[in-house]
C-alpha cells in the first residue's frame, strides 16, 4: 500500500467512529447555543496543531461558516505571544492558559480544550481553572482521552494513537459543531 493510500485508509476509519460520537457532538453545539443566546461567550485552547484548530474554530464562530449572521463571540485563548509569554516566564507553561480563563471568563461561558492526547498540562490546568468559575466545560481528545476526559462536562474522544488523524477528526468535528450553533442561532433569530 502507499504513503497517501495508507493514510486515506486511517483517516476513513478515523471519522467512521464520529458516527457514535453524534450525542456529544449535538450536545455540545446545544450547550454553545445557549451559551450563546445567554450573552456569554467561547474561549478555546491548545497546543501545536490543536492551538491552530482553536484558532480556526474561534474564526468560523467569529467571522462565519457558511451563513450571513451577526458575529459570535469566541476567543482562541491560543493567540498572544505577549501573554503567553509573560505568562509562561512569570508563573510557568502549565498556567498559560488558565492564567487568561482566570481573566477572561465568567460564569456560564464555554470553555472547549482540545488535546491529542488528553494529558496537556496547561490544557488541565485552564479547565480547572474554568471550572472553578461555573463555565461549561467540553474537550476534543484523542487516544483514550487522558485526564481531561474525566474532567470536562462532555468528551470527545477519538480513539486513535496517531496525532494526524486525531487532529483531522478534531477539526471535523469544529466545523460540525460550526454549522449547528450557526443554523441554531439563525433559525432561533428568525
Amino acid at each position: 500500500m502507499s504513503i497517501v493510500g495508507d493514510a486515506l485508509n486511517s483517516h476513513c476509519a478515523a471519522v467512521k467512529q464520529l458516527e457514535a460520537l453524534q450525542p456529544s457532538i449535538l450536545a455540545v453545539a446545544d450547550y454553545l447555543i445557549d451559551c450563546l443566546q445567554g450573552g456569554g461567550k467561547v474561549l478555546l485552547m491548545g497546543n501545536g496543531g490543536s492551538a491552530a484548530d482553536a484558532q480556526h474554530i474561534a474564526a468560523e464562530l467569529v467571522g462565519r461558516y457558511r451563513l450571513e449572521r451577526k458575529a459570535f463571540p469566541a476567543i482562541a485563548i491560543t493567540t498572544d505571544p505577549s501573554i503567553i509569554t509573560a505568562v509562561g516566564n512569570d508563573f510557568g507553561a502549565a498556567r498559560i492558559f488558565a492564567r487568561q480563563i482566570e481573566a477572561l471568563a465568567k460564569e456560564d461561558d464555554c470553555v472547549i480544550g482540545i488535546s491529542t492526547s488528553g494529558n496537556s498540562a496547561n490544557v488541565i490546568e485552564a479547565i480547572v481553572a474554568a471550572r472553578e468559575i461555573g463555565c461549561r466545560t467540553f474537550a476534543l481528545l484523542g487516544n483514550d482521552g487522558g485526564k481531561l476526559k474525566n474532567m470536562v462536562d462532555i468528551p470527545i474522544v477519538i480513539d486513535a494513537k496517531d496525532t494526524p488523524r486525531i487532529q483531522e477528526c478534531h477539526i471535523l468535528i469544529g466545523h460540525i459543531i460550526c454549522d449547528l450553533v450557526e443554523r441554531g442561532m439563525t433559525e432561533d433569530a428568525g
